[in-house]
């Protein structure tokens, strides 16, 4: 199939260090992730062990700031931690997910986390050694973050958590959960606060939800759940701010991954298309063939350097909030696209169950939706160019 990175080195947003780490990830890939292909059962037993092996591969340092914590820098590259999800998605599912969360779930700790904080998570995330998890959403709060109903009160020298959080990535996998909950009634997002909850905390049980893609998700459920005041991440009231400046620098890295996955489905109907014989000729010499073919190596082009563009920015310090509200944008709303057309150019192959397509079929669904989805990009586009022309607009 050939290299699908190999033209990156090109690009005027990376440096000589990212294209030999893309080098070294994608040999790591070819080496270890053939045990762990697309649509491989998310198992605790699974998700522990890719977890480990990411750790002990040294990619997971990328996911952590602070080199006394593990990280391989102060902060958390953004460029690095795309080039890294999208290979993982290129080969493997699980092992993308997995880098993912371990960067979501630590990520407020390396933004906002006591110097203590990050002493007890941080180095046991970056060696595999920790499984993290961001805990956000509620059945009633997604897109609308600052609606959430989970509660928290001081009680002495604890912090006491009531209610419920929905969708959960590594729910009832993850050793620790970064929760969010409201401290203060009534004073909207201004009232939300970040803690860190281990898992095995009495008051806190788990309730596992199946999805169509293989990813351990979970509910949690907080009835009288006891933490010390330790374990408040950042200053009360900060917590959708940590929320929102962790989302943004890991936003970008889900349209890395939608690279990932629609580069594997074109190379996946590529090589059918060379190989199927019909009409006394190949696929791939049929002029509607190469037309889609046209489309969607153009439109992986076009996301990649969306993609790049806002991750270069993110890394030279600029906000960055509309480049990175496009990027997640097009890149997933393409990427399901692309797979989509790789499976109809396929056939029955194409929905075979089983297939690599069929598995990346399931697997780009939830992109579009999580980490805020595409009609929440396009909203944050909007406000973000009427802002420009000085008009306030609210995400609404």
């Amino acid at each position: 199939m050939g290299d699908p990175f190999a033209h990156y080195k090109e690009l005027p947003f990376f440096e000589g260090s990212h294209a030999d780490l893309c080098h070294r990830v994608a040999a790591w890939a070819e080496e270890v992730l053939g045990k762990f292909p697309h649509g491989h059962p998310a198992s605790e037993a699974a998700c522990r062990e890719m977890v480990r092996s990411l750790g002990q591969a040294g990619w997971l340092a990328y996911t952590v700031g602070g080199k006394a914590y593990g990280g391989v820098e102060e902060g958390i590259g953004v460029r690095a931690v795309c080039l890294i999800r999208e290979v993982l998605a290129y080969h493997s599912g699980l092992a993308e997910f997995a880098f993912a969360m371990q960067g979501l779930g630590s990520g407020p700790i390396t933004l906002y986390g006591t110097p203590e904080q990050k002493r007890r998570y941080l180095p046991r995330v970056a060696a595999g050694e920790a499984v993290a998890a961001f805990a956000l959403s509620e059945p009633g709060a997604g897109s609308d973050a600052a609606a959430l109903t989970c509660r928290a009160y001081l009680d002495g020298e604890a912090f006491v958590l009531e209610g419920e959080k929905a969708w959960v990535s590594n729910g009832g996998i993850a050793d620790f959960y970064v929760v969010f909950a409201r401290l203060e009634p009534g004073a909207g997002g201004q009232g939300i606060s970040a803690f860190l909850v281990d898992a095995g905390t009495e008051g806190l049980a788990v309730e596992q939800v199946e999805v169509v893609a293989p990813h351990p998700l979970a509910k949690l459920v907080f009835r009288g759940c006891r933490i010390p005041r330790s374990k408040l991440l950042g200053s009360p009231g900060q917590g959708l701010r940590i929320a929102m400046e962790t989302l943004d620098i890991f936003r970008v890295t889900v349209a890395a991954a939608a690279l990932g996955f629609a580069k594997r489905a074109l190379d996946e109907a590529l090589q059918y298309a060379l190989d199927r014989k019909m009409f006394g000729t190949t696929l791939a010499r049929m002029q509607a063939t190469r037309t889609k073919l046209g489309d969607i190596a153009t439109e992986l082009e076009a996301s990649a350097l969306l993609t790049y563009r806002a991750a270069w920015l993110k890394d030279r310090g600029h906000r960055a909030t509309r480049e990175v509200a496009m990027a997640k944008l097009y890149a997933t709303e393409r990427a399901q696209a692309i797979v989509d057309a790789a499976v109809q150019l396929m056939g029955g192959e194409g929905v075979r169950k089983g297939g690599v397509l069929e598995a990346l079929y399931r697997e780009i669904r939830p992109l579009r939706i999580y980490e805020g989805a595409s009609e929440v990009q396009r909203l944050i586009v909007a406000r973000e160019i009427l802002r420009e022309r000085g008009e306030e607009v609210g995400v609404r």
